[in-house]
């Protein structure tokens, strides 16, 4: 049985119209004088940490801890004010699945395991009022590399439910190979949807274990049931 599902953000729940990317662009002019850094970089699947570490180096500068955090003081605000100007959706699905979860007999645990910081993250949520279902997280705040952040994802679930959770009993759900990966250094089982930046074909080729093309054609009850062989 499934025990703790985990989802990604941009593409998965929401798009934001490139409110995130354009923010990080803003800022990056803005505060460090250093425009279009962010048309030479791949965002999708990515975290926050480590296209920061990439758009610095690109530019020839060495990244320090008072870089980030005075990158991302700043572009939690630009976050805030181009959500409010872009609006952005909710992907297809994504409401009635949420509501299957929270509505099956056993309900498992919600959670996110994004690339996002963890601030930026309630920003872009609340902003589609989807902040609330989701009682734990993991984020680019607690490591740069995505597989790690699942791991303490997992863990953080652990807590919660107070038994140690096997890969068996987590659901991750993503857009990119790169959720699918972090789901697999978990062990966990993999929901890919092709509602973000990559195809059906590009996500077939990382064998997740359902693939659809948004959360409207997944059964909750169907995927939390179902045990590996």
């Amino acid at each position: 049985m499934v025990r703790l599902v985990l989802f990604d953000i941009d593409g998965t729940l929401v798009h934001t119209h490139r409110a995130g990317v354009r923010a990080f662009a803003r800022t990056f002019a803005a505060e460090f004088g250093l425009p279009d850094v962010t048309e030479r970089i791949q965002f999708a699947g990515r975290t926050d940490v480590s296209l920061v570490r990439q758009m610095f180096t690109l530019a020839g500068r060495t990244p320090t801890d008072g870089h980030f955090q005075r990158f991302f003081a700043h572009y939690v605000f630009w976050l805030d004010h181009l959500l409010s100007e872009s609006g952005g959706v909710v992907c297809p699905g994504v409401h009635d699945f949420l509501q299957e979860l929270q509505t099956l007999p056993t309900p498992p645990l919600l959670g996110l395991l994004t690339g996002n910081i963890r601030l930026g993250a309630e920003i872009k949520l609340r902003h589609f009022r989807l902040w609330e279902p989701f009682f734990i997280g993991a984020f680019a705040d607690d490591d740069e590399d995505r597989d790690r952040i699942a791991a303490v994802a997992r863990d953080r679930g652990s807590q919660v439910l107070g038994v140690p959770l096997r890969g068996e009993e987590i659901i991750v759900i993503g857009d990119t190979p790169h959720d699918v990966r972090c789901g697999r250094a978990i062990g966990a089982r993999v929901i890919a949807v092709a509602t973000g930046g990559s195809t059906r074909e590009e996500l077939r080729a990382h064998q997740p274990d359902w693939l659809a093309d948004d959360l409207s054609t997944v059964e909750a009850a169907e995927v939390c049931a179902q045990r590996l062989a």
